[in-house]
């Protein structure tokens, strides 16, 4: 119990008979006037009270003791709050002067440091001033002394500095001009001679690592029937099976051509080799349907879609490019159905990389340029669904994945339609020159091969005013020679898109075939 509620106890107001504290009273008492007074009559005084009675005495004392006691007990208990509160405020005064104190400590450190510092930086940098001046002093007497000997040079010479030099250079190169050219073209000779051995030994050696292990190949895209009865069933009933077969494939059947064969003819090997897969699973089910067709159709593409893709991928870890987009792996993948003169193009492109690395580590050539140029430059070959040489439609292709330009250069000027820049393209050049060229590699029927080349040459000879047409590069270009009496420039052109819309609807070639139609004026006059 605190003091304050002790006190309130003890000098509480007197309790009524009910228990409850007296009111008190609320009127004032009234005093009487004089006059009132002197007429009031004297009433006689009391007889006195008789004494308290012992019992009431002794409730008065303890009373009055158990009040003392009280007052003396809630004294000592405000004593004690009030020691409490003074060491309580002395503790907490400490603790903040023991806290200012930590603060004012730490202050004085930082502020001893700071001065410290201030003090190495103004002695660096009065030494720093002091060696910057120096170094002033040290380069303008340099540049004196310098002048002085120069100076005096130029005294004791009697020609100036420029002049000195050239007449030294002029006796020395007169006295050895005779040496020099002996040296220089027997120097000329010798590099000439090791040269020629080396680039053999290099081209050798880049062979004998490159070879591999193929024959040419032939694309044979035909199917054996068990029986004949199954042509009936592939062409069904009014030809819808076989309708449905090559709307589905985009490949035509020929099944007259040989008796227990199906032949599949198509420009694109990918869809010839579709059409193979599902033609012997459709042969080998039974169930010749439209609805089956497709279904089997479905099938295979998404089967040779893998089979490329992984193809493509075995290609790229072979010759180590493993930073290839996915999609492209996909498209090289391609090579595995396509050729190109009976050779393959996967084991082309694998054969030209090892040469092209060889000859790149030989030269100290970018090996990883030269890869994935001998790895890249024939993927136009692939691309069926736009029009363009091969070599356009691969630069175009590299372009969309973003490929380093050293790389599309090399693409771009491996069959030299444009002027080299680099010797990585040279490289890239020269690898798929040797993988074609070697013996065994490709093979054509030659007289398949020299009908078309006579077929373009009489084309363009039909046409009037035409003297000479010739055709080069293996066929890829047409050259047209005609008479300019007979045709002006203008008429030249029309000439050149004619003989172009004839070749392209008339024959079948690999590539591109560019015509070139040439008028040449010539004028010449004698003098006797």
């Amino acid at each position: 119990m605190s003091l304050f509620s002790r006190l309130s106890q003890v000098f509480k107001p007197p309790l009524t008979p009910s228990g409850k504290p007296a009111k008190p009273s609320k009127a004032p008492a009234k005093t009487p006037k004089w006059p009132e007074l002197m007429s009031r009559p004297v009433k006689p005084l009391p007889p006195p009270s008789a004494p308290p009675s012992p019992t009431a005495r002794l409730t008065t004392d303890t009373f009055i003791r158990e009040a003392e006691a009280k007052a003396r007990e809630i004294v000592l208990e405000a004593k004690d709050e009030a020691l409490k509160i003074r060491e309580a405020s002395e503790l907490k005064s400490r603790q903040m002067n023991q806290r200012l104190l930590d603060q004012q400590t730490a202050f004085d450190q930082k502020e001893h440091e700071l001065v410290r510092q201030d003090a190495v930086l103004s002695e660096k940098e009065r030494y720093l001033t002091k060696l910057e001046q120096e170094t002033r002093r040290d380069e303008e007497a340099n540049e004196k002394l310098k002048k002085r000997l120069v100076d005096k040079l130029e005294e004791v010479g009697s020609m100036t500095r420029e002049q000195a030099r050239e007449q030294l250079l002029q006796a020395v190169e007169k006295r050895s001009a005779k040496d020099i050219a002996l040296k220089i073209k027997a120097t000329e000779e010798q590099a000439n001679e090791e040269a020629d051995e080396k680039a053999k030994e290099i081209l050798v050696d880049a062979m004998r690592h490159a070879a591999t292990d193929y024959v040419a190949e032939y694309a044979v895209s035909t199917v054996e029937l068990p029986s004949e009865d199954i042509k009936g069933r592939l062409i069904g009933k009014e030809g819808r099976n076989i309708r449905t077969f090559e709307r589905a494939t985009g490949v035509d059947l020929d099944l007259d051509e040989q008796p227990g064969v199906v032949r599949l003819s198509s420009f694109d090997s990918v869809r010839r080799e579709v059409a193979r897969q599902a033609l012997k699973r459709l042969i080998a089910d039974g169930r010749i349907q439209p609805t089956r067709i497709e279904e089997y159709v479905t099938r295979a593409k998404q089967d040779i879609d893998k089979v490329m893709f992984e193809e493509g991928k075995k290609l790229c870890l072979a010759v180590g490019a493993f930073n290839v987009p996915h999609e492209l792996m996909a498209i090289l993948g391609r090579f595995k159905y396509r050729s190109s003169y009976g050779q393959n193009m996967i084991a082309h492109t694998l054969e030209e990389t090892k040469i092209g690395l060889s000859l790149a580590h030989e030269v100290n050539a970018d090996v990883d340029t030269v890869r994935l140029g001998c790895l890249l430059h024939d993927i136009g070959k692939v691309i069926t669904d736009e029009e363009g040489s091969h070599v356009d439609l691969g630069v175009k292709l590299l372009k969309k994945y973003n490929l380093p330009q050293s790389v599309i250069d090399c693409v771009a000027q491996h069959h030299e339609d444009t002027a080299f820049t680099t010797k990585e393209a040279i490289l890239v050049y020269i690898a798929d020159a040797i993988s074609g060229a070697r013996p065994g590699a490709r093979f054509e029927n030659y007289d398949e091969y020299v009908k078309r080349l006579d077929t373009m040459e009489t084309i363009a000879k039909n046409f009037k005013g035409v003297s000479e047409a010739y055709a080069i590069q293996a066929g890829r270009e047409l050259r047209v020679l005609i008479d300019p009496q007979q045709l002006n420039d203008d008429e030249a052109v029309v000439v050149a898109d004619k003989i172009r819309d004839r070749i392209k609807n008339e024959m079948t070639y690999p590539g591109t075939v560019t015509v070139n139609v040439i008028r040449e004026v010539r004028a010449s006059a004698v003098a006797s």
